[in-house]
């Protein structure tokens, strides 16, 4: 009998479980709404752009959900030191009125103007831990404490504030740290660079630099891609001079193609023998490009040099 009445209760404590799991995951969704990431920020503070706390020694961000701020794939200035300074964000080209999206969803904690600096700015605090900040808007479209989901319109492009023409500065921020966005963010492929990002107290500086030369402004002074708009317009020249300076910038990266980086983006199912064969290398070749070993196993979104 006792045995029956087990067997007859499985399928109630089942569902019971499943009940207690719908309900507890809508508690944490509420208790995220309401302050996001509150593991790792202690306050609430709509005052300031960013205050720095102490960092975790490493975290998984989560990328998965996320959306471009912008459409545009021309950065136009990197993370790091610039003009005597550290530039803590990227600056994306965009045009005023152009849409800006929110990157992740989140709750939404500083919408200000500051005159020497942001301008019309956004600051947006995310489940994933991240803060996310847009500069320089012409206009703003969200309030303080309003929650948005990625890719929700969060303002209009602009050039407010400390800056010298219409663009997007983007920061993102863990803990009122700075970290480079380029770490996270491929704009020139519209893309993350997989599905988390995993930061090291130890190591996210070094990383940082080398993500600007695989993810940053190309060129020197000026664009080498394309925007959304169509336009080239290498080393500041104008419109007219695009496709002339183009055409020979092309033939100097053919005379040099042994002296230009080169990228492959892992995907699922790949290994080191598939993507040196890919690219006419031999696993040896790849392996010593990278600093690898033969038996290492590569993971989905990591970028390989191939020459």
């Amino acid at each position: 009998m006792a045995q029956d009445f087990i067997v007859r209760q499985a399928p109630i404590d089942k569902h019971m479980r499943k009940i207690d799991t719908l309900a507890l995951k809508s508690v944490i969704e509420r208790e995220e709404a309401q302050s996001p990431a509150s593991k790792l920020y202690e306050d609430w503070d709509n005052k300031y752009a960013h205050k720095a706390t102490e960092l975790p020694d490493s975290f998984r961000i989560n990328l998965r959900g996320f959306h471009m701020p912008t459409e545009s794939r021309v950065v136009t200035s990197n993370f790091g030191a610039r003009w005597g300074r550290q530039h803590k964000g990227l600056d994306i080209k965009v045009y005023i009125g152009d849409t800006i999206r929110a990157a992740f969803s989140g709750k939404v904690r500083v919408v200000k103007y500051d005159g020497g600096g942001y301008g019309k700015y956004v600051v947006i605090r995310h489940n994933n831990g991240l803060e996310t900040i847009y500069g320089h808007m012409s206009a703003q479209l969200v309030e303080e404490n309003q929650v948005v989901k990625a890719g929700q319109p969060i303002g209009l492009g602009g050039n407010t504030g400390r800056s010298t023409g219409s663009h997007l500065h983007f920061e993102t921020r863990l803990c009122g740290v700075a970290l480079n966005p380029a770490l996270m963010f491929d704009f020139r492929n519209q893309d993350v660079v997989g599905d988390y990002y995993m930061f090291h107290k130890s190591t996210y500086e070094n990383e940082g630099r080398w993500a600007n030369e695989v993810r940053g402004k190309i060129g020197n002074g000026g664009y080498q891609a394309s925007d959304v708009r169509g336009e080239t317009i290498p080393g500041g020249l104008k419109q007219k001079e695009a496709s002339s300076a183009k055409q020979r910038q092309m033939g100097h990266m053919s005379q040099n193609a042994n002296t230009v980086a080169r990228y492959h983006k892992v995907a699922a199912g790949e290994t080191l023998y598939s993507i040196a064969k890919r690219h006419g290398l031999t696993v040896d070749e790849l392996c010593k490009k990278n600093h690898l070993t033969r038996d290492v196993k590569v993971r989905v979104g990591q970028l390989l040099r191939y020459t």
